[in-house]
């Protein structure tokens, strides 16, 4: 079942968050799905375990076949692990950073990637979706080397891909987190995870600094509950730039030979 973000009769954002639970033995993950001016985009679409179900689910608002794009925060599994599958059941071309273009193909068949992976610069770039702008933000090191968030400009959503997430189980998921005091109770469901999967402190703060610029009506993770509103995404924020995680926390004691 799909959680309208965002629906202006012309313009509509479509959030799944229930294709894997705790029982699937991985993580619990969000796929996107835009659609505008006759045009779709799937943002992070995961993996195998996740496809037909999410092919079903998107059905009902747009036909697979004729998606334009597939946008790929970074490379792990849980974001385009499915790709292959994508590709044979649609025309669509992947976007991705330029980083990852040459590593994403071990997920495919040999020759159905040819042509078809728009490589994003390290500046980001704007993508352009049935008359709207979806702008690529650099998310550069949280956590992958070559890593981008997704802002549609219309609806105001930031698709934050790993930045945000939380270790929820899916039920959670579809009501956000409106105000600061409840991010401040939200931290413990995401500190042992952003503490180790987010590179450094100088990664979030630069971030951060580019965040605050930035309209956001909403932050949607891929992995648990989003942050809507000012209040909430400026706790967020807040939280984030002060975080130490990664390499800060990591000392000689994490790189010795095992006895």
């Amino acid at each position: 079942m799909a959680i309208e973000l965002y629906n202006d009769g012309e313009h509509i954002c479509l959030m799944f968050e229930d294709l894997v639970d705790d029982t699937a033995g991985a993580v619990q993950a969000n796929q996107f799905l835009i659609v505008t001016g006759g045009e779709g985009a799937l943002i992070d679409p995961a993996g195998n375990m996740t496809y037909s179900s999410l092919l079903m689910a998107m059905s009902r608002y747009f036909p697979a076949r004729e998606l334009k794009y597939i946008l790929a925060s970074h490379q792990d599994p849980d974001i385009v692990a499915s790709l292959n599958k994508w590709m044979v059941s649609s025309n669509c071309k992947l976007v991705v950073s330029k980083l990852w273009g040459r590593f994403v193909p071990h997920f495919c068949s040999a020759g159905n990637l040819d042509g078809r992976i728009i490589p994003v610069p390290d500046e980001g770039m704007n993508i352009m979706l049935g008359g709207t702008r979806i702008k690529a933000v650099p998310a550069h090191f949280l956590h992958a080397e070559g890593n981008f968030h997704f802002y549609d400009e219309r609806s105001k959503i930031l698709f934050s891909g790993d930045l945000g997430a939380s270790l929820v189980h899916h039920e959670a998921v579809a009501r956000p987190i409106t105000t600061a005091a409840e991010v401040r109770e939200h931290i413990a469901c995401m500190e042992g995870f952003h503490r180790r999967y987010m590179v450094s402190n100088k990664a979030c703060r630069l971030w951060a600094a580019m965040a605050c610029e930035m309209d956001i009506a909403w932050l949607v993770p891929q992995h648990g509950r989003s942050f809507k509103g000012r209040e909430a995404i400026g706790a967020f924020i807040d939280w984030i730039e002060r975080l130490e995680c990664g390499i800060d926390l990591f000392t000689g004691q994490h790189y010795c030979v095992p006895a």
